[in-house]
């Protein structure tokens, strides 16, 4: 049984919200083979010094995530991505210690699955996962502009991956457009969303293209 690390008993002391709910899903925690440690100003527990699962409050729920959970065999249907871009990591989100009680023997299986993807070296392998999908609205300025198409898929994977989601993520047609016609000279030039556009530092917030930042 992990010993209890005193930067996680603070931590429980000061929460304001999920106290009650926290302290008991620690207790699952602490009846594993994990070690407790605070990372990320959260209660996070290790196996040979691999992350494995984190302890979450948030406004209106605390989490358990686990961040190879993608990995999991998930029977009971209880994982949920953390974003909607989420890769690795899948949390459980709790709203009352009923519901902490009920899932306990779950929680408790999860984390040994957990435990055994790491002692079999397990990984995440990112290439496997699905894409983002090209909005309409990028593929009919392709059409209309055939050098930023190039200039598209010119760009590393990580980059196009990263406009797309920018360009994905808003409801309204019009606002996509929007952001796609203002990034386009920045895709012309072969930079990705969150490159320097200034050619004065490398990678934002360093710089935001205006020189704000560097005055």
């Amino acid at each position: 049984m992990p010993t209890r690390n005193p930067a996680v008993d603070d931590y429980l002391a000061e929460l304001q919200h999920w106290q009650t709910e926290a302290t008991n899903l620690r207790k699952i925690l602490l009846k594993s083979p994990l070690t407790e440690e605070l990372k990320w100003r959260s209660p996070c527990y290790t196996f040979q010094n691999k992350n494995v699962v984190i302890l979450g409050c948030f406004k209106d729920f605390c989490s358990l995530s686990f961040f190879k959970g993608a990995l999991l065999k998930d029977p009971d249907q209880v994982l949920a991505r953390p974003g909607k871009n989420s890769r690795a990591a899948r949390l459980i989100r709790f709203t009352t210690l009923q519901q902490i009680n009920e899932l306990k023997p779950i929680v408790q299986s999860y984390i040994l699955e957990a435990i055994e993807l790491e002692k079999a070296g397990r990984k995440v392998d990112l290439q496997q996962e699905a894409e983002p999908e090209l909005p309409h609205e990028l593929q009919d300025q392709f059409k209309n502009n055939p050098a930023l198409k190039k200039a598209f898929t010119a760009l590393t994977p990580g980059r196009q991956r990263a406009y797309l989601i920018h360009f994905s993520a808003p409801k309204q047609s019009q606002t996509r457009v929007s952001r796609i016609e203002k990034l386009t000279p920045q895709i012309l030039e072969g930079k990705g969303l969150h490159d320097c556009t200034c050619g004065l530092s490398r990678k934002l917030p360093r710089c935001d293209g205006s020189h704000k930042s560097l005055r």
